[in-house]
């Protein structure tokens, strides 16, 4: 896989916050109601030593979480991370596909919870635990 694939159905998010833009771009697939959030390791997500950088895997593992809890009710939700954990398991380099799968564990009308995986091909990297604020349906 180059640089530039993607996999199939995974479709490109649209700008969702600077600072997104900053780390992204990401990409999204729906499949049977699970959310699983891609990206393309890029250079900028490298630390000295080469590999993925720690805060890089917890952002997506944030984001893939709360985007999952925000799109499971309609209208979507909005949500804030009131806590993450993360286990690291492995690596990833740049020019990797690395994606994060969300299993919802619960979302109710004030808290969400969710889980998630970080692949790197068939190799689990990382795995994450979320609990969110449901804040209310988005306007």
């Amino acid at each position: 896989m180059s640089e530039g694939d993607v996999p199939p159905a995974f479709k490109p998010l649209e700008r969702i916050s600077p600072f997104n833009d900053l780390v992204g771009p990401l990409y999204m697939k729906r499949e049977r109601g699970h959310v699983t959030i891609g990206l393309r390791i890029a250079d900028k997500h490298r630390n000295r030593r080469d590999i993925v950088h720690g805060g890089m895997i917890c952002t997506l593992a944030d984001f893939a979480m709360g985007m999952a809890c925000s799109l499971a009710r309609e209208p979507e939700l909005k949500v804030v991370t009131t806590s993450l954990a993360v286990d690291f398991a492995g690596n990833a380099r740049p020019g990797d596909w690395v994606e994060a799968r969300v299993h919802l564990l619960r979302v109710g009308r004030r808290m969400a919870f969710a889980n998630c995986q970080v692949w790197r091909d068939a190799e689990q990297i990382a795995q994450a635990n979320g609990a969110f604020l449901v804040l209310g349906a988005k306007e």
